[in-house]
């Protein structure tokens, strides 16, 4: 296991930056937010860890990417950000997501309310969902797993002409396997950041998708053709447990973070640091690292303390439903099923910590 610590210098460079105009800014700051950033470059914290490698195969050792600071993500004049009429994050569902359509109905309820925390000060709004066919997007069946897959490049140019006038993204949500080309096995998600859409899937995130037993295989493989979507009839759907909206959290979380301007993160444990695989994206935390919470809170402009407040509000509503968040189209008055938040226990309590400091 290899252990990325940068010295307090660089990580108070990184965060606050030289440029006065920046060092500025971040002065005027409430107090406590400052004492709560200001963890980044303490080497005692027990908020904010250095990122720990525990294999040549994760992401920053056979990625390498370049480091984003707050000042160069400030400086980016390509990076997107929410306007006056601009301010509403939107969510399509692409396909079933659940076993029933209740479930699927509450399932992408939990994740808008999720997304309504964590990008605390902007409007998430849900789409009618669609089925695959309506895309028109190509698919395959995966020679390796012999599961369903859908074309990632193609469902994003479906968003793009979908995408609404007040819109600062469109995202897609799957529980279908993606692939970005015929030459590549499978991509979690995709997004274009120039046009403000993505497309993740949490197929992979079920708890057999990887076991010989993986009940998603096509049993028989035909040919059909391109515009024959019948495959998609009753494809198989993993229970929604607590371990699988935790993963779908912070896939969703993650990608809209890139829409925003945010890089991969190499600075401290942080939802932002990339992931090669599964177990990679397992180790790395919901939370933001100081630089990156700094970044997201520069394009949206919250209240820490309020968004902080808002996501253990997510976590103890323990019900579906979420003020401002409920689907347009009509919905069973039983529909309602307990929210699956065991896995976010912990992490309210990192909250709760981080509360602690903000608030002293």
């Amino acid at each position: 296991m290899q252990i990325i610590r940068h010295s307090e210098q660089t990580l108070k460079t990184a965060l606050i930056s030289k440029n006065p105009v920046l060092v500025s800014q971040y002065e005027k700051l409430d107090a406590g937010e400052q004492r709560l950033m200001n963890e980044a470059f303490q080497p005692a914290s027990d908020l904010f860890g250095p990122i720990t490698l525990h294999s040549p195969s994760d992401w920053i050792t056979s990625h390498p990417e370049a480091p984003q600071d707050f000042e160069q993500f400030f400086s980016d004049p390509y990076r997107k950000i929410p306007s006056p009429d601009k301010r509403s994050i939107y969510i399509q569902s692409i396909g079933s997501l659940g076993n029933t359509r209740i479930i699927s109905e509450e399932y992408i309820k939990w994740l808008t309310g999720y997304c309504k925390a964590y990008f605390y000060g902007l409007r998430v709004k849900l789409l009618e969902p669609v089925p695959v066919s309506a895309t028109k997007c190509s698919f395959r069946v995966n020679e390796n797993t012999q599961n369903l897959q859908i074309h990632a490049g193609d469902i994003l140019k479906f968003l793009k002409k979908k995408k609404p006038e007040d819109a600062f993204c469109v995202v897609g949500i799957t529980m279908i396997d993606l692939y970005p080309r015929d030459s590549w096995n499978f991509v979690f998600g995709q997004a274009s950041l120039t046009d403000g859409v993505g497309i993740f899937s949490f197929a992979r995130y079920g708890s057999d998708f990887y076991s010989m037993r993986y009940e998603g295989k096509v049993k028989k493989l035909k040919k059909t053709s391109s515009s024959d979507y019948s495959i998609f009839n009753n494809y198989y759907i993993p229970e929604i447990t607590s371990v699988l909206l935790l993963r779908s959290c912070k896939t969703l979380t993650h990608e809209i973070g890139h829409i925003f301007g945010l890089r991969h993160c190499q600075w401290l444990a942080c939802l932002m640091q990339g992931s090669n695989h599964l177990e990679e994206a397992d180790r790395r935390p919901l939370n933001l690292c100081p630089i990156c919470l700094r970044k997201l809170q520069c394009a949206i402009g919250f209240n820490i303390i309020e968004r902080y407040e808002a996501l253990v509000r997510w976590i103890d509503d323990e019900s579906s439903d979420t003020p401002g968040a409920t689907p347009e189209h009509s919905r069973e008055d039983n529909g309602n099923l307990p929210k699956p938040v065991e896995a976010f226990k912990e992490w309210k309590e990192w909250i709760i910590k981080c509360l602690a400091v903000l608030q002293k």
